[in-house]
């Protein structure tokens, strides 16, 4: 509901519109639940019997933040709550509505609830999109008891709503719908023949609504609109419309992907990408990397994903994946799309077939987690370069021994600090091209002096893709 909604009581014309605004509707909007029984797919959260029914029932009326996937009915359920309690519902978006009308709506339902004592819902569609300061501006409202918040959000809320407005209100996740709810709102509207498509004479067959389940994704809205869309684009004969599944597929030639480039969906799929491939499957890499592309990413966000997991996850397992994962992001530099898919794939597939190791990580996190705990040890003094005479009076340099004058290039001296010695960070792995580099490491550590020293392996906490 874009910009700012006109206030709503709870009595029973909570959804009711003039005749002929209803009939100019899209079909998921006249379809909308008028009655918890009537909102499907949600019982863990609103069911007969749940927490938040049974506060309801006794007029109570906590602050909320819903949080769900399109479509899976986090309006529906304010309006509900609200119209359950008899409170006035008051609808914004973050997207359209600022801090001077967040005031203005405050200031007109403190004076509801002073002179008439009727609450106000504030509902606030997509509220992730409000910046910090303009969430601090509900704060003070949501505690004086002005307003109730019901906060609708498809992002995560503990990543984007701030801790103190987090901390007041009491988080409501919904799921996606599943087929069984989706078929039971899809033949709901087929039958309605006051909102729904019944009086169009309009028949579903079972592939057609399979179809739609599988195209929505769990989200009725979609469901309802692409029904919709199916049955006008079907001529009627003899005062019905047949809808099969090509009639739904024909409808719906360009489906819209779920995808966000600053939200949860955005993360979770570069996470399945990334995943998929350090766990070794290049079907379902490249899947994920379709899902990606195919939804508008930006295909040089993806490419540093695949650079980031030749280096993380493949490592020295096989170094020749990081050459591959660069040439496949100074690929998709240069030609962009759609051309990049094709060295994108590439890469992906190849990521997933290499041997995996993560020594370089750990190596690397377990020397960090030494410059913490003791930060600022000196550099050896032999490792120093003395530049000046002061530098060579102090020590600097003196007992270095240059490789290059041993014929093998190793020679046993010291290179770490003096309360570091014998440390170990690099623990090789067994795996690809890294079992000849871990033969090597163990015979340079006997030429370094370093054979029977302490040894300890990297514990670090390596960074989850």
């Amino acid at each position: 509901m874009p910009g700012r909604g006109s206030g709503e009581g709870g009595g029973p014309g909570l959804f009711e519109n003039p005749e002929g605004a209803r009939a100019a509707m899209p079909l998921a909007a006249r379809m909308r639940p008028r009655s918890f029984d009537e909102f499907v797919g949600q019982d863990a959260v609103i069911g007969e019997g749940s927490v938040l029914r049974r506060a309801i029932a006794q007029g109570e009326l906590p602050s909320l933040l819903i949080w769900g996937p399109p479509g899976s009915g986090k309006t529906t359920l304010a309006r509900l709550i609200a119209k359950a309690v008899g409170a006035r519902f008051v609808a914004l978006s973050a997207v359209t509505a600022g801090v001077a009308e967040l005031r203005a709506e405050v200031a007109e339902a403190r004076s509801r609830l002073l002179q008439d004592g009727v609450r106000t819902v504030l509902f606030i569609d997509e509220l992730h999109r409000f910046s910090r300061s303009q969430q601090d501006a509900i704060l003070p409202h949501v505690e004086a008891g002005t307003v109730r918040l019901i906060g609708a959000t498809t992002e995560n809320p503990s990543l984007s709503i701030n801790n103190a407005l987090l901390s007041r209100c009491q988080v409501v996740q919904l799921a996606p719908l599943p087929p069984d709810a989706m078929r039971v709102v899809l033949e709901r509207a087929v039958r309605d023949a006051e909102a729904g498509l019944g009086r169009l004479g309009v028949e579903v067959d079972e592939e057609a609504f399979a179809e739609l389940e599988r195209y929505a994704g769990g989200d009725a809205r979609t469901a309802l609109n692409a029904l919709e869309l199916a049955a006008s684009a079907t001529a009627p004969d003899g005062g019905r419309r047949a809808i099969g599944a090509q009639a739904v597929r024909e409808a719906l030639l360009h489906p819209a992907l779920r995808h966000d480039r600053q939200g949860d969906m955005h993360y979770d799929l570069a996470s399945a990408l990334i995943k998929s491939i350090r766990g070794s499957d290049a079907d379902a890499a490249v899947y994920w990397l379709a899902r990606l592309i195919e939804a508008g990413e930006d295909p040089l966000f993806v490419a540093r994903r695949v650079v980031i997991s030749a280096a993380e996850d493949v490592g020295l397992a096989d170094p020749s994946a990081l050459g591959v994962a660069m040439a496949a992001y100074q690929a998709t530099q240069s030609i962009g799309l759609p051309e990049a898919r094709l060295p994108l794939s590439e890469a992906v597939i190849y990521l997933a077939l290499a041997p995996k190791s993560n020594s370089g990580l750990r190596a690397y996190d377990a020397a960090a987690e030494d410059v913490r705990k003791q930060p600022g040890l000196p550099v050896p003094l032999h490792l120093r370069n003395a530049v000046t005479g002061m530098m060579r009076s102090l020590g600097y340099g003196k007992g270095y021994r240059y490789a290059h004058d041993d014929p093998e290039g190793v020679v046993t001296q010291d290179y770490l600090p003096d309360n570091l010695k014998g440390r170990r960070y690099y623990l090789p792995s067994a795996l690809g091209r890294e079992a000849e580099l871990g033969e090597r490491w163990q015979n340079l550590l006997g030429r370094l002096g370093r054979r029977g020293g302490r040894e300890e392996p990297g514990k670090g906490t390596p960074h989850r893709g």
